[in-house]
């Protein structure tokens, strides 16, 4: 399931991952820790929805 960036619509991704951020391919969104930010524009993972 991938989920998208309210602010910038940016989108992650499980199976990319964001390995800039530290955040392995594989790693399901719910995995991620709470203090992962959205590397294209800093907001938390709550500001965050699911794609449909």
């Amino acid at each position: 399931m991938k989920y998208i960036c309210d602010v910038c619509s940016w989108v992650y991704d499980p199976e990319v991952g964001d390995p800039d951020g530290g955040i392995a391919p594989g790693t399901a969104f719910a995995d991620i820790p709470e203090d992962w930010i959205c590397p294209e524009c800093g907001v938390s993972k709550d500001d965050f929805s699911l794609v449909e």
